[in-house]
């Protein structure tokens, strides 16, 4: 079989799926053991990529939440509120060596599940997710350090809830630090890409982490409801939709519980003329179509400017010509399969609105798989700043494309969003780079790159985007009183 494109066939490189390990059905991870959900319902996990089955699901329901919070709460108290902090960044030292030992299998799986290309599981996703644990294991013993002259304390429970996009990526990013800081924790995946998360419990099991103090259970949103309202649970992290971070922060109102939320996002990324327009262009792709415009973070809102508009458009079609769209598992993929039917549906809702109100419209010309959850990448030109297409998160590889004149013009367009997560500045000007990154609503600002992530740099958005921030000592922070 072969993976074609306009100019280039390229014979098919699948990753070997021969040495994962995964079981046919999954239980709850609670208090260091697998629990049989008590409604003994579960649900079933297929890869987008030919919607076949992968596992079956445990479904947790509120007694279910309620045996692994009070197993974290017990674990606190009795167990890992105890220890020393050294001994502490032991085992999150040791989770990270054996994640690392597994590293190829959870990218495997992470591709198979999530629908994302191998080349960013096995690059990105699975070395980003070690390298949280290896970066809070080393602050586990320096608290004091890291907040001079301050008395910092553990909140107790952590109750996380992470989305489908970067499964355990974010699940690191939540369960580093709240254990480095003396929390426990009781985390929920999202439910279409839960297998990572399972396996991550394997691991913690292995490091012979004291039972409790990490407890995955699974299920749909019930079971993050009941996370969010149960009494024992002292803080919040929650990755997702704005409309139900909203609703997170409706339900802890008048509780004493901390919340970080990162949501939604409708990133700005702007192009001046003094840019190197070749760099540029391959971040723009890289900003949205490689990850399938499936981070929250994605560069969906273009800006170039306008005396090299028409330049940077045919050069972006050009490229968007030579993307690989196809199986996860071939590494010659740059862009795989949207996650669910039910999000694909959801983006050829918004193209088919882009269409509708007059935009001109681009798609590359390849061919889909005829099985599976696919979408060719997509720009619409000329965008209006009242646009849907502007104004709303996709949450897809649609990108849309906007001009601008001055400097003055692009930051009011770039802060025109409910949205205020990440933007990207191409230009050859330092001071223009530092001025804009002034001005920008966004958390997190890429000069001449974009979607770079590190453990030591913290990550949240503006407004609408959520508050609080994750990574760095910003994310141990969130974990103290």
């Amino acid at each position: 079989m072969t993976t074609k494109n306009n100019n280039w066939d390229y014979a098919a490189s699948v990753e070997s799926t021969a040495h994962i390990k995964l079981n046919k059905k999954y239980a709850l991870y609670i208090d260091g053991k697998w629990v049989e959900p008590s409604s003994k319902k579960y649900f079933t996990t297929h890869n987008p990529h030919n919607e076949e089955r992968i596992a079956e699901i445990a479904d947790a329901n509120d007694h279910d939440v309620d045996l692994a919070v009070k197993a974290a709460d017990r674990a606190y108290k009795e167990v890992w509120s105890k220890i020393s902090a050294s001994e502490r960044g032991k085992y999150i030292f040791r989770i990270a060596r054996l994640m690392q030992e597994h590293a190829r299998e959870l990218a495997v799986i992470e591709s198979l599940d999530s629908g994302k290309p191998i080349r960013e599981s096995r690059d990105i996703d699975i070395p980003l997710a070690c390298n949280h644990f290896f970066y809070y294991a080393g602050w586990a013993d320096k608290l004091e350090y890291a907040f001079p002259n301050q008395k910092k304390e553990a909140l107790g429970v952590a109750g996380q809830i992470i989305p489908w996009n970067f499964p355990l990526l974010m699940a690191a990013w939540k369960i580093a630090p709240a254990l480095a800081t003396g929390n426990t924790v009781v985390l929920k995946p999202a439910e279409t890409t839960s297998l990572t998360a399972l396996k991550l419990a394997e691991i913690i099991h292995a490091s012979g982490l004291p039972p409790g103090v990490v407890n995955i259970v699974t299920g749909y949103g019930h079971t993050g409801a009941a996370i969010v309202s149960h009494p024992k649970v002292a803080k919040i992290a929650f990755t997702g939709s704005t409309a139900v971070g909203k609703l997170i922060q409706r339900s802890i109102a008048g509780t004493t519980k901390k919340a970080t939320l990162e949501l939604g996002g409708k990133s700005a990324n702007i192009i001046f003329d003094d840019a190197p327009i070749d760099q540029a262009v391959e971040g723009i792709i890289n900003g949205i179509f490689f990850n399938q415009g499936h981070v929250c973070c994605a560069g969906s809102r273009l800006f170039v400017q306008e005396n090299v508009a028409e330049k940077v458009i045919r050069k972006l079609k050009h490229r968007m010509q030579s993307l690989q769209i196809g199986n996860p598992l071939d590494k010659n993929t740059d862009i795989g399969a949207i996650n669910s039917a039910e999000q694909l549906s959801i983006i050829n809702k918004y193209i088919k609105i882009g269409i509708k109100e007059g935009s001109e419209f681009f798609q590359s010309k390849c061919v889909l798989p005829k099985k599976g959850y696919y979408c060719a990448p997509t720009l619409f030109i000329n965008v209006a700043q009242s646009s849907v297409l502007t104004q709303e998160e996709i949450f897809g590889p649609v990108l849309s494309i906007q001009t601008f004149r001055t400097v003055d013009e692009v930051i009011q367009k770039a802060n025109n969003s409910p949205y205020g997560l990440a933007a990207g500045v191409w230009t050859d000007k330092g001071s223009k780079i530092f001025n804009l990154t002034s001005k920008l609503k966004a958390g997190v600002v890429w000069a001449n790159t974009y979607n770079k992530f590190d453990p030591s740099s913290p990550f949240g958005g503006y407004k609408e985007s959520g508050y609080g921030r994750e990574g760095g000592l910003h994310g141990l922070a969130a974990y103290l009183k």
